[in-house]
């Protein structure tokens, strides 16, 4: 694919800072970057970015537009545009924009941030040269693992294989390791993609068959109002102060009247019911008992009426909206539900997990996920200890936090940590790079992800039309499983195969050949490539920015030669078998 022509880009958010950033650097392109106000969101630091080559050529355009038209396209060249993303957050707008770009620039390659898979299908049967991603599918997986620290592990599935990590001390058979991912023993930081597998500690292992599915999980139990009702601070206060009262009434009516304890017990809850009429004879502290029971049950009656009702009413409407209505622990808080928080819930719940779910808004895209998943949730701000309380993060096992606010986010996480203690496992996502670290200094808190950083690398391959299958979290920090085809006249074509790894940046793992179905999982190093190779690797960012450099199509390269027509043996021209008159 030509990269003649400029790059669009429509967003003022976090990821379109991050993809006009890896276009500039990673790749060298120049890139327009269309923006709803000049101090909308990330606006300011798009224009700010300075290219690490100091070329002025490559510093964004910025074109400032309150809503998409194609007067503000034209505007921005997508005419002459080689490639269009689009990554506002929403999806309709998207998919119009895309619209849009198509019937302004037929050929341009388009790149449609999209949640919603059904509509992601859609659009890409209906646009052509377009891939559809979703952010926070990209994401996901990296908060899951870290939320769940080794437990879970990451699954890469392709066509024709499925991959998956495993740590070296779990001895997984060697004929099964592809390579080795990381370095993590002894390092503040991984050493990603080793020249040596045998240092690595997390590995990437065949696997055969399909990934394990997790058992189902049980249904949303019944509501339970005993438990719900007695579940009520007040109440059993209320009824600890009768059962005290009556108790008192008892033992005095026992010594007094010289009565048994079930007799004396008997008199004491019927008169405070208002079962006995009043007596004159028997003694004064007699009498002050009977009457003290009678008054108090004149106002404990309507007083207990009132909190049972209070409580069932409450208890049916927590229900209704799906909140906690049981004690937990172990489990895992999320909070925040938007499109990451969404991705992650489900993730969760597919692995098994229980689950607590917060959100601000009732109306937030995860909560009808979660109360479709009989997930609960509670409905408050996640920097409130009231919140957090309801959500029972003191005896959770890991708090995710996932709003976009990096501030907020950090706030919910030391409340959180506050209520529990230190050993709970925190998660947060945040965006800005300097702020994670000195979050992990000042609070050791050294779980963080950043949805741009992680998705941003595989929107900039897609612009270049190249396939990444996946991405595999490790820290911070992502590798990427792409697949690239070797263009024709390409610096790799006609080199050895292990030409292609880079230590810490590229490790080809397998070859599809031209010839259909066939992959070389064990690619032979004398093995030269051809321009119908098509590349499976894992890569770091910058690594895989690399490799697209070294595979990209030579518009000047010789053609392969048409193959030779098939020509029909007839029994004229069967060779003839030689003779003794046959000339030598």
């Amino acid at each position: 694919m030509s990269t003649d022509g400029r790059f669009l880009v429509w967003g003022d958010n976090t990821l379109a800072r991050r993809l006009a950033s890896e276009l500039i650097n990673s790749y060298g392109v120049p890139v327009t970057v269309i923006v709803r106000a000049a101090d909308a969101d990330q606006a300011p630091d798009i224009a700010d970015l300075e290219p690490r080559t100091g070329d002025p050529e490559l510093r964004p355009v910025l074109v400032v537009a309150a809503r998409l038209t194609p007067d503000v396209l034209g505007r921005a060249g997508v005419a002459d545009a080689t490639a269009v993303a689009l990554v506002e957050r929403d999806d309709v707008a998207n998919v119009d924009a895309a619209m849009m770009v198509r019937e302004l620039n037929p050929t341009a390659r388009i790149v449609v941030r999209v949640f919603n898979p059904i509509l992601a299908e859609a659009v890409t049967e209906m646009l052509g040269d377009c891939g559809v991603l979703s952010g926070s599918e990209i994401a996901a997986p990296a908060f899951v693992a870290a939320a769940l620290g080794d437990d879970v592990p990451t699954y890469v599935k392709l066509t024709d294989e499925f991959l998956v990590t495993a740590h070296r001390d779990e001895h997984p058979d060697p004929d099964e390791v592809v390579c080795g991912l990381a370095v993590l023993e002894g390092r503040t930081e991984p050493e990603t993609l080793p020249a040596a597998d045998a240092d690595a500690d997390l590995l990437l292992v065949r696997r055969y068959g399909e990934p394990p599915r997790p058992a189902p999980r049980p249904g949303r139990q019944p509501l339970r109002v005993t438990r719900l009702v007695l579940g009520r601070r007040r109440l059993r206060y209320a009824l600890a102060g009768v059962a005290g009262l009556l108790g008192l009434s008892t033992v005095l009516l026992a010594l007094v009247r010289d009565l048994n304890p079930w007799e004396a017990g008997y008199l004491a809850v019927v008169t405070a019911l208002g079962g006995i009429e009043g007596e004159v004879t028997g003694s004064g502290l007699e009498h002050v008992v009977l009457a003290t029971l009678a008054l108090a049950g004149v106002a404990l009656v309507p007083f207990i009426t009132v909190l049972i009702v209070e409580a069932v009413v409450t208890a049916r409407l927590a229900v209704n909206a799906g909140a906690l209505t049981r004690p937990v622990s172990n489990h895992v808080v999320i909070v925040g539900l938007g499109n990451v928080g969404t991705r992650v819930l489900r993730e969760l719940h597919g692995f098994g997990v229980d689950l607590v779910c917060v959100d601000r808004s009732a109306d937030a895209r995860g909560v009808a996920v979660a109360r479709e998943l009989g997930v609960p949730v509670v409905v408050g701000n996640g920097n409130s200890a009231e919140t957090l309380r309801a959500a029972s993060v003191a005896t959770a096992r890991a708090l995710l936090v996932l709003s976009t606010d990096d501030v907020s986010n950090l706030e919910t996480a030391l409340l959180g940590r506050a209520l529990h203690g230190p050993g709970l496992r925190v998660v947060l996502r945040l965006y800005d790079e300097g702020f994670a670290r000195r979050v992990k200094r000042s609070f050791d808190i050294t779980l963080s992800r950043s949805v741009s950083y992680l998705a941003a690398p595989a929107f900039a391959a897609a612009l270049f039309g190249r396939e990444v299958i996946d991405a595999i979290p490790v820290g911070r920090r992502v590798l990427l499983v792409a697949e690239l085809p070797v263009g024709a006249g390409c610096d790799l074509e006609g080199r050895h195969s292990p030409e292609v790894n880079r230590p810490n940046e590229v490790r080809l793992i397998a070859i599809r050949t031209g010839r259909i179905g066939q992959t070389l999982w064990t690619v032979p190093e004398r093995r030269r490539l051809v321009r119908t190779d098509r590349l499976i690797v894992v890569a770091t960012r910058a690594g895989l920015a690399g490799l697209l450099t070294r595979t990209r199509s030579n518009p000047d390269a010789a053609p392969l030669p048409e193959p030779e027509p098939l020509r029909l043996l007839t029994h004229q021209s069967w060779p003839r078998r030689a003779t003794d008159g046959d000339a030598p």
